[in-house]
């Protein structure tokens, strides 16, 4: 089936997201993990990927968890040094795609304050053709209205959709409604996958 358009996730993909490791690096492991146990954190981060706002999900969460108020506001306080890097084979894939004129879309799980944030310090994540971020859209992966809000705005058939995420029940989704999919693990099986489909040569995946 002809590949249209491919659709990248951006944490993990496109950038690191790595929140485990910026508190292992300052608190130690086993209080991270004693923190992560006793706070939903990525909890309250899903909520802010549905749009609800930054700073005050944030603080509102220290505010419940006294003996860990420090360490849970430097989730808003710290978040750039979460996302410390872009994955640069990726970032050329992205590109490659584009100059060989196919379109490329983001379906990402993102605030909005986070997102511009992101976008600021990786000027990169404003050049897809199209833009499908969470707390915009109030819906978030794997739940199916997301991927519905991309292919009616698009316009592409679901068929035609390559998809890279590196959550699997993202891809399961996708996958059920006739996308195709690669569950991303790192750059060099995606290259190999968008050789695959002759949407790049070698070189160009290189």
């Amino acid at each position: 089936m002809p590949i249209d358009a491919v659709v990248f996730d951006i944490g993990r993909v496109l950038i690191e997201w790595e929140p485990e490791r910026f508190y292992d690096s300052r608190i130690g492991e086993a209080r991270r993990r004693q923190l992560f146990e006793q706070v939903p954190l990525h909890g309250m981060n899903l909520d802010v990927d549905r749009g609800h706002p930054f700073r005050s999900s944030v603080y509102a969460l220290a505010d419940q968890h006294p003996e860990w108020h420090e360490e849970i506001r430097w989730w808003h306080d710290c978040w750039l040094q979460m996302v410390p890097r872009a994955i640069p084979r990726t970032v050329r894939l992205m590109q490659a795609l584009q100059a060989r004129g196919t379109p490329v879309f983001a379906l990402s799980n993102f605030g909005a304050e986070t997102f511009e944030l992101a976008c600021e310090t990786y000027p990169f994540l404003r050049g897809f053709d199209r833009t499908f971020v969470s707390a915009h859209l109030k819906c978030i992966k794997p739940e199916p209205e997301i991927y519905a809000i991309l292919e009616r705005e698009t316009g592409v058939a679901p068929q035609h959709l390559l998809f890279t995420d590196d959550r699997p029940e993202n891809i399961q989704a996708a996958r059920a409604r006739g996308w195709q999919t690669h569950l991303f693990t790192a750059p060099a099986p995606f290259a190999a996958r968008l050789v695959q489909a002759g949407l790049l040569t070698d070189q160009e995946a290189a």
